[in-house]
């Protein structure tokens, strides 16, 4: 009796009964067993007369066959029955051996039954969950579906016939044919055009018309071709059918709310900023679109897509208006992102780490000090849009990654023919994922370079070792392995334990593939084809990224709506709901066995 009354009077929403009333419930309590797997509440049956309370293992809540949320110790199920009258809306299935209170109606046996405050399953969070992962996002429909008609206009049309055609047809942008390329003249372009004296009503449309247009197949996602227009400030784009020829045009208005459009707004804001501070005026706008697209549901690495295309546009345009003020420097640069924002994976107060590629000149050995200092005034210029440099040293002004383009790569192309010398297998790590967003073949030199060297066993196995040295907080049969000491006693950190050891083995898959584009999804779905993951491990490895990435971005997101909460990677898994902690557990075993795998298995893979 004693054990039952400390339990439930731990437990919500029986905590709130005085103690007599406890110990009144704790007299009702009838205890049943249930094995794994047994049904113990079946969807649409007779009305219930009892309901029940965890009180060791996990029952799952399964809706028309999808579990739609787990339950653990101290969760209540089939109250909603009993106090309705209702028969059961959902199926109620052990997840493993479990034991269960059993409680009839406590109503009438209570002084104060109204204290007993029950919410209903914790589906309806686990729905918002899996909807925010991107499984309900509107941005799966295909081009095709969304694209309007496209207006042709004749190369020789004036101005005044174009609009007239477009007006006529309600639409925004028409079409030009010119021998076997095609153009595209906007509304915005006339607008431009005569604020600017430079067109009148007898200019040739062609003169206007952008050559060639961006193009996208009519198969492509929605959120993809929106993702372009983030990209390259396109408000249009031709919607390409067989043989690539034009059958439709996809405007941004009707990809998606004026929410969605944000990042295209302020990317716009961006390219036409003259100064600094337009600029940190622009990227002031860059809270709110992630509260905006977060909220709207749209997918967590699309948005990590779009925001990373505006932060590209800022630091392009930082570099234009901050410049060089010696003119006895190279001219010649490339900037390069690196880390996660060089992948397209930055969280919303990610740092931007950066690095400086300067080309050789023959006069000799150019003052590093000089470019090294412009550097530092483009970071500054950046940390006042509100981004942060890198803290652990990874900038520009660091003389380990400002360099010439021969010293950048000959650097680079020791760390694999000497992994043993400080920090090489780390600074490899760096600039595999780098991507240059100025003077690309600069930049390219410097990662091609080191990839083009050879790459033998031994180094390949250390740099291995290397990856899978950052290891999933997993271990114990019911639990995770937490911090026992300082300020994060009880808590696991999901970054250093959930997204690092995932990006980290495609890091190392770009090393041994010689490709280091792209984001950590893509290099895991090409170690995929290149033998070095099964289709099972790529799919459980893409699926855990994103959920760790999902549980970081809403951390974030709460950080950014309330400035007063501190971002942070630490999560206590005692704070948790019952299926966060049972995926968390499942992602973090997966991806510790496919690392031990690897480990045992890559070269007769690679074979």
């Amino acid at each position: 009796m004693r054990e039952y009354v400390d339990f439930l009077g731990r437990q919500a929403p029986y905590d709130a009964l005085e103690a007599a009333d406890l110990d009144t419930l704790a007299g009702l309590v009838e205890v049943e067993y249930f094995t794994t797997g047994e049904i113990i509440i079946n969807a649409d049956e007779t009305p219930l007369t009892y309901f029940y309370v965890v009180r060791s293992g996990e029952v799952e809540v399964v809706d028309r066959g999808r579990v739609v949320d787990v339950l653990g110790t101290g969760e209540t199920f089939g109250q909603i029955s009993v106090l309705s009258g209702l028969p059961p809306a959902l199926t109620i299935r052990a997840v493993e051996d479990t034991l269960c209170y059993r409680f009839p109606d406590p109503r009438s046996h209570l002084r104060y039954p109204e204290r007993l405050q029950f919410s209903h399953y914790g589906s309806q969070v686990s729905s918002e969950r899996l909807a925010r992962s991107g499984l309900v996002d509107q941005s799966l429909r295909l081009a095709r579906n969304q694209m309007r008609q496209i207006v042709w206009c004749h190369p020789h049309a004036t101005v005044t016939e174009a609009a007239a055609q477009m007006t006529a047809a309600g639409q925004s942008c028409a079409l030009i044919e010119r021998g076997q390329q095609i153009g595209i003249v906007t509304d915005s372009d006339f607008r431009v055009g005569l604020a600017a004296g430079t067109l009148s009503a007898d200019t040739r449309v062609a003169e206007l018309a952008s050559f060639p247009a961006a193009a996208i197949s009519a198969e492509t996602l929605v959120g993809d071709a929106f993702l372009k227009m983030v990209e390259c400030g396109f408000h249009h784009l031709v919607v390409t059918g067989a043989g690539e020829r034009p059958v439709g045009i996809l405007r941004v208005f009707d990809l998606a709310s004026a929410e969605l459009r944000n990042p295209l707004v302020i990317r716009r804001a961006i390219d036409d900023a003259s100064t600094v501070e337009e600029l940190a005026t622009a990227t002031a706008l860059l809270p709110g679109t992630w509260l905006e697209l977060y909220d709207t549901g749209v997918a967590a690495m699309h948005i990590a897509a779009l925001l990373s295309a505006v932060i590209d546009a800022l630091m392009l345009r930082l570099v234009d208006l901050t410049e060089i003020a010696d003119d006895h420097v190279p001219q010649r640069t490339s900037w390069m992102l690196l880390g996660s924002i060089a992948r397209r994976e930055p969280l919303p107060r990610s740092d931007v780490d950066t690095a400086l590629v300067w080309e050789d000149l023959p006069a000799g050995p150019v003052p590093a000090r000089k470019l090294q200092r412009w550097a530092d005034r483009v970071l500054d210029n950046m940390e006042r849009c509100g981004l942060s440099r890198c803290d652990h040293g990874a900038n520009a002004t660091n003389p380990t990654f400002a360099q010439s383009q021969s010293a950048f790569t000959a650097t680079a192309t020791s760390w694999i023919t000497n992994p043993t010398q400080d920090n090489a297998l780390l600074l490899t790590s760096i600039i595999a994922d780098s991507r240059p967003i100025t003077g690309l073949p600069l930049g390219r030199a410097v990662s091609d370079g080191m990839l083009a060297t050879t790459r033998s066993r031994d180094y390949l196995t250390l740099l291995l070792r290397y990856a899978t040295s950052a290891r999933p907080p997993s271990g114990f049969v019911r639990g995770f392995v937490v911090e026992h000491s300082g300020e994060h006693r009880g808590h696991l950190n999901l970054k250093a334990g959930g997204l690092v050891p995932i990006a980290s083995l495609g890091r190392w898959i770009a090393i041994v593939t010689g490709d280091d584009r792209g984001s950590t999804i893509t290099r895991l779905r090409r170690g995929q084809q290149a033998g070095l993951l099964t289709t099972d491990e790529t799919d459980t490895l893409v699926r855990a990224f994103e959920y760790f990435y999902g549980l970081l971005l809403e951390n974030e997101v709460a950080a950014v709506r309330d400035p007063a909460t501190t971002a942070t990677t630490w999560v206590a898994p005692k704070e948790l709901d019952t299926l966060t902690r049972r995926y968390l557990r499942e992602a973090f075993r997966a991806v510790g066995a496919v690392q031990n795998r690897l480990d045992g298995q890559w070269v007769a893979r690679l074979s």
